[in-house]
């Protein structure tokens, strides 16, 4: 009867296996991360929406070690274009210091609806694609 050899390398993928039982598994190690990336409100939110929609572009992100950095430039165009969108609808519908001194809870209302709908399209547009 033929003896196994205890380790055995796979030119063709470059692999090395190691004898477990009867059988050949690969020697994988998983690569440490090179850098930690802080994760946002909308990274987070894209993370629920791709594991949930998207799970085969997920595991590629996450198995490749891009998903902290791509997660957190997402975040990061996320939160510049929310506050473009937000500083544009305030010029465009007239909100500004005057109002806030001459009627505070007009203009709380007034850039709580702007946030709102800047949020939604930001969900639209970046997070939900």
């Amino acid at each position: 009867m033929n003896e196994l050899k205890k380790s055995i390398h796979d030119n063709a993928n470059g692999l090395d296996y190691t004898l477990v039982n009867d059988h050949y598994l690969p020697n994988l190690t998983a690569a440490a991360p090179a850098e930690q990336h802080p994760t946002g409100r909308w990274g987070r939110l894209h993370k629920t929406y791709l594991k949930a929609q998207h799970p085969v572009r997920y595991n590629q992100l996450l198995l490749s070690g891009e998903l902290g950095s791509y997660l957190a430039k997402l975040d990061k165009q996320a939160e510049e274009q929310l506050a473009l969108t937000v500083r544009q609808m305030q010029e465009a519908e007239g909100v500004t210091e005057a109002l806030k001194a001459a009627d505070q809870l007009e203009w709380v209302r007034r850039m709580n609806s702007i946030r709102n709908r800047a949020e939604e399209i930001i969900k639209t547009e970046l997070i939900f694609v």
